[in-house]
C-alpha cells in the first residue's frame, strides 16, 4: 500500500476538451505528454502541469528535475493562497516520493512543504482534501503511525465526498483498507479495494487500475486473488510496467505490500 500515493481531481473537466484530452493521457500513464498540452502561463495550468510530472515521478521514478522545474513556474506564477498552499502541496507530495523511493531522504522538506500548505489552504476548501490524504501518506509511510494516517485519510475521505473528487475518494478507500488488512479486518479492507476498483474502472484510470486489482486481491482467498493478481500484472504490462513499484506486490504473498 505505501506507495500509491497520487491523486488529484479525477474528473475530466466537463466537455472542456483540452481537459479531457489531458485526463485521457494522464490515466494511460503519458504524464509528459499531457503536461506538453498544458501551456503554464496561468497559475491553474502550472499547477496543473506541476502536478501530472509530479505523479510521473511516483509512478515511474524518473522525471525528477522536469517536476522540479515544472515547480518552480508554479510556484512563480501563483498569486493567491490557495494557489501557493497547492503549490507548496506538490511540493511537499514530490520530496515524499524522493523519501519514499529511496531517491534522497527529503522528509523533512516534504514535512515542511504540508505544513505551509496548510497554514495557506483554508480549512474547507477544495483543495483541503488531497492535503489531508497527503499528511496521511506522511504520517503511514514515514512516521510509522497508523492512527494519524487513518485520522488523516478519513478527513480527506469526508472531503472528497464534499467537493465530489471520485479519484480521490478512489486513494482515500483504498489507503484505509490498507490500514484494515493490516490489523486483520479482512472484512473492511474487501469492501475498500473494492470501492477503489470500482471507482478506477468506471473513471478509466488505468494506470491505477493495476495497483487496485492487486491491492484487491491481497484480501482475497484462492482462486480469487491470483485471478485478481493476473489480471493486474496483463494491465501492468500492457503499460510498459507501470507503476515500478508493482512488480513486487504481483508474487505472492502480497500481504504485508
Amino acid at each position: 500500500m505505501a506507495h500509491t500515493a497520487m491523486s488529484g481531481s479525477g474528473t475530466t473537466a466537463g466537455d472542456d476538451p483540452l481537459q479531457t484530452a489531458v485526463w485521457r493521457l494522464r490515466s494511460r500513464a503519458c504524464w509528459v505528454d499531457a503536461a506538453a498540452l498544458l501551456k503554464p502561463h496561468t497559475a491553474g495550468a502550472a499547477l496543473q502541469r506541476a502536478s501530472l510530472l509530479v505523479e510521473r515521478c511516483l509512478y515511474t521514478e524518473q522525471g525528477w528535475a522536469e517536476a522540479e522545474d515544472a515547480l518552480r513556474t508554479a510556484e512563480a506564477v501563483a498569486q493567491s493562497d490557495d494557489e501557493r498552499g497547492a503549490a507548496a502541496c506538490e511540493r511537499g507530495q514530490l520530496a515524499y516520493a524522493a523519501t519514499l523511493l529511496g531517491v534522497r531522504d527529503r522528509a523533512d522538506e516534504a514535512r515542511a512543504a504540508l505544513g505551509r500548505a496548510a497554514a495557506l489552504i483554508a480549512p474547507g476548501a477544495a483543495g483541503r482534501a488531497l492535503l489531508d490524504f497527503r499528511r496521511g501518506l506522511l504520517a503511514e509511510n514515514l512516521a510509522r503511525s497508523p492512527q494519524a494516517a487513518r485520522a488523516a485519510y478519513r478527513r480527506a475521505h469526508a472531503g472528497a465526498v464534499a467537493h465530489g473528487d471520485p479519484l480521490l475518494l478512489s486513494f482515500t478507500w483504498r489507503h484505509l483498507a490498507g490500514l484494515a488488512l493490516r490489523e486483520g479486518e479482512l472484512a473492511e479492507a474487501r469492501h475498500g479495494f473494492a470501492e477503489s476498483l470500482r471507482i478506477r474502472e468506471e473513471l478509466g484510470y488505468l494506470v491505477g487500475t493495476a495497483p487496485a486489482l492487486a491491492s484487491l486481491a491481497d484480501a482475497e482467498a484462492e482462486p480469487e486473488a491470483s485471478r485478481l493478481r493476473a489480471e493486474a500484472g496483463r494491465l501492468f504490462r500492457l503499460l510498459g510496467g507501470v507503476p515500478t513499484w508493482l512488480a513486487q506486490q504481483l508474487t505472492p504473498p502480497a500481504a504485508t505490500a
